[in-house]
């Protein structure tokens, strides 16, 4: 009874190992035919963005993704989706593509492109800056992203140059709107808006015209140390800016007064010029007149 047993028991044993050899053997060739159906996949996905058909490109390399999300052509896959879509400027769609593989890849190696990707998708999107605001926003959140995180890279140093070009804009939308409130006579707004260019966009070419308008905003209001605050600034940083020379005329009433006195006798000079050119012009047609 006892020896049946022990037998009974070994066959079970050798059935059970030589089961679980043929289940290795089977997952082992199931997985590499789905990585040959990946590969196959991945490399017509690349044919077809070639050829400039993105959206089958796209189709192509999610389904490599889908197909072996395990396997290393994976996060590749989703990053030439995305690429795919990118070429073609369906912002949209790379924007979507891009966002689910930061979500799902974010230890991926190439992560600094896809935050690249991302930030250049947004920066392409900018119209001008009376436009909506979303797509500058979001292009320096995430380019200030790639700064922080890749210092060290190309893309870094792109993001930068991008970031400096993107103030420009938001710089001159406030001065834009600035201008606007300055007109209208809404003074409290016009400060505002001049400030912020100011303070949080110093770097930029707007610097100066804002440092100016509040001068001049200032001096209207009657707040005259104030502006004599702001136009020592501008001197003193922008001293022959065409601005400065512009903001100290509102304080120095001789210039005001001699500025006047030049234009005056400027346009008296062109009057006597214009008198004695008709004078010539008469004595010219008089003399011709005699010969005949």
């Amino acid at each position: 009874m006892k020896i049946k047993n022990i037998f009974l028991i070994l066959s079970f044993f050798c059935f059970f190992v030589s089961c679980s050899k043929k289940e290795i053997k089977e997952n082992v060739i199931l997985e590499k035919s789905l990585e040959m159906q990946v590969i196959e996949a991945y490399d017509e996905g690349m044919k077809a963005l070639e050829s400039n058909d993105v959206l089958f490109a796209a189709k192509k390399f999610n389904e490599a993704e889908i197909l072996f999300p395990q396997s290393e052509w994976a996060p590749k896959s989703a990053l030439m989706a995305a690429y795919s879509y990118y070429v073609q400027d369906y912002y949209g769609d790379t924007i979507a593509e891009l966002n689910r593989f930061l979500k799902i890849y974010p230890s991926n190696k190439n992560i600094d492109y896809a935050f690249y990707l991302l930030a250049i998708s947004y920066y392409e999107q900018i119209v001008d800056e009376k436009k909506d605001l979303e797509s500058i926003l979001n292009s320096k959140k995430y380019f200030e992203i790639i700064i922080k995180e890749f210092p060290n890279t190309d893309y870094a140093l792109d993001a930068e140059f991008k970031i400096n070009l993107i103030n420009d804009i938001l710089a001159s939308k406030e001065m834009y709107v600035g201008r606007y409130y300055l007109e209208k006579k809404k003074w409290i707004p016009a400060i505002n808006r001049f400030r912020t260019v100011i303070e949080e966009y110093e770097t930029t070419i707007y610097t100066e015209e804002a440092l100016y308008r509040l001068v001049e905003v200032y001096y209207m209001l009657g707040l005259k140390e104030e502006s004599q605050k702001y136009a020592k600034l501008l001197g003193y940083n922008y001293q022959s800016s065409e601005w400065y020379k512009i903001s100290y005329g509102i304080f120095n009433s001789n210039y005001k007064k001699n500025r006047r006195e030049l234009l005056d006798k400027s346009k008296k000079n062109k009057k006597i010029i214009s008198k004695l050119k008709s004078l010539l012009e008469w004595d010219e047609q008089e003399r011709n007149t005699k010969k005949i």
